[in-house]
């Protein structure tokens, strides 16, 4: 039990001591950190001093060089200064050295005009007396040569233009037969390749407007029963069906060739089938519109095939189609078409130009034939605007503008359609003409050649082709008479329609003539 106290005892007693040692090296320890803080602090003021030392010499030094810098830039703007003030000094110097220039040609400008308007008065003096002195030589001439001024300035213009005139028509007549020369040889060389290089069948037709019927019988039975099968082909074809006392034919009678042609194909089918009754007609003509249709279509396509032509938009090639059933002077509207686009393409071939646009531009010249009879318009106006409509090229419409001389041309290939489009038109038989329209046209070309002073006689020749004019020969000198060839040309161009082309020739003649006796 003692030892277990004296053990008791002995832990207490030496943690105790161990306690009271760690105090004291705790003691110990805060002193010598006490004493490191103090020598820290001490060693912290020192720099501390030491760096305010510096910065003090570092801000000295940085005041003295700004002090520096600044008597410097001082030192620069005062001679900047005085470089100027002795730049506008000098300028001060030279304005006034103009100034006085100025004044001094102010004055003399002065003087100038002065001395002009005393100059002006006396050339005005010298004018009055130089116009008085005119006027009495004037005065002096008329009583001499016993015309007054103006009569006298009259005769002399008259005889300057009976002179001028004389030698223009001189000039004129050389250069005409310079240029008939060379327009000759070139026509007839590019004609002649066209010609060879494109021959075709007279495009002539005639426009069937009758029906051959195989007995009296079958025209009843078309009439119907109190006309009600020939009210509804009537109705339906759009079409008026002309009955007369002719036996065995049906004239059938439309502007719209079309119609008339698919009203013609229907009577015809309705003759063979041998049914004729309201409801068969609507029937027939039905399937004859669709079968139309496509010829239409084919029509315009083979157009295009026959001309090695792409890209046209559908409608145009319906359009087509729908001139095979048009006539102009009994030549077919699509073939006409054709042969134009053929002969402006051979010609464009010769000239250097755009081939495949000349063709374009010659199938699409009639277009507007195709509804001129539907819509109010000319077929010029009417092609052009559906041109426009589907994007043709700008050369294509002028030539579709231009053909009939409706407006200027713009290009060689619009000169080339009109020059094909008369060609086609012009060729032998290719048209046909009433004999009212044939007569009326003598006679308007025969009375333009009667309007010119000194035309003794007129006849229209070869058909329309040729105008001769016979002149009085002591009216009409030699010159005069190709002067009066060209007025008359142009006249017959300005008043008159015509396809092809009219020569005129102006004949004079002087006989001599004595009697033996």
């Amino acid at each position: 039990m003692e030892n277990i106290l004296y053990s008791i005892l002995l832990t207490i007693v030496g943690l105790s001591f161990g306690i009271i040692i760690m105090l004291i090296i705790n003691k110990l320890k805060l002193v010598k950190s006490q004493k490191d803080a103090d020598k820290l602090i001490e060693t912290a003021k020192k720099e501390a001093e030491k760096i305010k030392r510096d910065n003090v010499l570092d801000i000295k030094e940085e005041t003295y060089k700004l002090k520096q810098e600044a008597e410097n830039e001082i030192k620069e703007k005062k001679k900047e200064i005085t470089e100027l003030n002795e730049l506008i000094q000098s300028r001060e110097k030279s304005l006034n050295k103009r100034d006085e220039m100025i004044q001094e040609r102010e004055k003399t400008l002065d003087q100038k005009d002065k001395d002009l308007l005393v100059r002006q008065k006396e050339i005005q003096e010298k004018d009055a007396k130089m116009e008085s002195i005119l006027k009495e030589q004037v005065e002096l001439l008329e009583k001499i040569s016993g015309y007054s001024k103006e009569k006298a300035k009259e005769l002399i213009m008259k005889r300057v233009e009976e002179d001028m005139s004389k030698e223009i028509t001189v000039f004129i007549k050389e250069k005409e037969n310079e240029a008939k020369l060379e327009a000759d040889r070139k026509a007839k060389e590019y004609l002649v390749s066209s010609m060879q290089r494109y021959a075709n069948d007279v495009t002539n037709e005639q426009t069937v407007s009758t029906i051959e019927l195989p007995s009296d019988e079958m025209k009843g039975r078309i009439i119907g029963r109190e006309g009600r099968n020939i009210r509804t082909i009537e109705a339906i074809t759009g079409v008026d069906l002309i009955i007369d006392d002719t036996p065995e034919v049906i004239v059938l009678s439309s502007f719209d060739p079309l119609r008339r042609e698919i009203a013609k194909t229907t009577l015809e089918a309705l003759i063979k089938d041998g049914r004729i009754h309201p409801a068969r007609i609507e029937e027939l003509y039905d399937k004859v519109c669709e079968d139309y249709k496509t010829i239409i279509k084919e029509k315009g396509e083979e157009a295009l095939f026959e001309l090695n032509l792409t890209k046209i938009a559908p409608e145009i090639v319906e359009l087509l189609g729908k001139l095979h059933f048009r006539t102009s002077y009994g030549q077919n509207a699509l073939k006409h078409s054709i042969e134009v686009g053929h002969l402006a393409g051979i010609l464009a071939s010769e000239l250097g130009e755009n081939v495949a646009l000349a063709k374009r531009a010659g199938l699409l010249h009639d277009l507007g034939k195709a509804i001129d009879f539907e819509v109010e318009g000319s077929h010029v106006e009417l092609g052009a605007e559906i041109a426009k409509k589907y994007g043709e090229d700008a050369t294509v419409i002028n030539a579709i503008e231009s053909h009939h001389d409706d407006k200027p041309k713009l290009s060689v290939i619009a000169e080339l359609v009109q020059i094909a489009d008369a060609l086609s038109a012009a060729r032998p038989g290719a048209r046909n003409d009433s004999l009212e329209n044939y007569i009326k046209r003598l006679e308007e070309l025969e009375e333009i050649g009667n309007e010119f002073p000194g035309v003794e006689k007129t006849y229209a020749m070869q058909a329309g082709r040729e105008l001769r004019v016979i002149v009085k020969p002591d009216e009409i000198d030699d010159l005069t008479s190709y002067k009066m060839a060209r007025d008359i040309k142009d006249k017959i161009e300005e008043k008159l329609q015509y396809p092809g082309t009219i020569k005129v020739v102006v004949i004079r003649e002087t006989r001599a003539e004595e009697v033996a006796k």
